[in-house]
């Protein structure tokens, strides 16, 4: 009865073991090609990676085809190879006061705005009208003066209506306003003069002008405090002719 009871238990412990045997070598078999499969898709992952790198990164301009130069829009007044207004407001400012005029009566006309600016720019020293001896003095006291324009040269095509702005010197316009009329053309062109001063009127700066230019039809000109609205300007503009 022994020997029959032992060898029951022994029969079972030999299936048990080979049982698990079994199992191990399934086990090892499932986690093995999984392993194999997750390297092999690594290797494909590098693979893509490095091929990637290899091909030169396109940024910025470079990743677009080569465009051409788009043209320059800037438009002013001495340079007029796009299209401008037919109205000029050209201005000599030695303080400032002419230039805030100017700067409303462009606004209001749509008109391009030049600056006469001197070759030699006027100081204080220069300015002083008490001093028989400034610059200024002594160049209102003599009408052959031509003071250099220092700005760049004017191209005139197209502009109408041009507009001269100025401050009154010893009750006429300043001698750099003579360099300029002389300097140009107008014929076909309607000019308007302005000046700026605290009480001195216009005097006869615009026949001055007109006849030392001898073109162009020449407006009365019209003096400006420093303060002037733009609504007296506008109505101003509107009762010319």
């Amino acid at each position: 009865m022994m020997k029959r009871i032992l060898l029951f238990v022994m029969t079972a412990l030999l299936v048990v073991s080979l049982a698990a045997c079994a199992g191990s070598k399934q086990t090892e078999s499932n986690e093995t090609q999984p392993a194999a499969e997750q390297n092999t898709a690594a290797e494909s992952t590098a693979a893509a990676e490095a091929e990637t790198e290899s091909v030169p990164a396109q940024t910025g301009t470079d990743a677009q085809a080569p465009a051409e130069t788009a043209p320059d829009e800037t438009t002013s007044a001495g340079d007029n190879t796009t299209a401008h207004s037919d109205v000029l407001v050209a201005y000599f400012s030695a303080t400032g006061t002419t230039k805030g005029v100017a700067e409303k009566i462009a606004a209001i006309t749509g008109g391009d705005l030049y600056e006469i600016v001197p070759a030699q720019p006027y100081s204080d020293a220069d300015l002083n009208w008490n001093d028989r001896n400034s610059r200024s003095t002594k160049e209102q006291n003599d009408k052959s003066a031509r003071p250099g324009i220092g700005s760049e040269q004017l191209d005139l095509t197209g502009y109408k209506r041009i507009y001269l702005g100025f401050p009154i010197w010893w009750g006429e316009e300043p001698r750099i306003m003579d360099t300029f009329v002389e300097s140009y053309d107008f014929d076909g062109m309607t000019l308007i003069p302005f000046c700026t001063s605290s009480s001195s009127g216009i005097g006869r700066s615009g026949p001055n002008m007109q006849a030392l230019a001898g073109s162009g039809t020449w407006l009365d000109g019209e003096r400006f405090g420093a303060s002037v609205s733009e609504a007296d300007l506008q109505s101003w503009i509107e009762g010319l002719k």
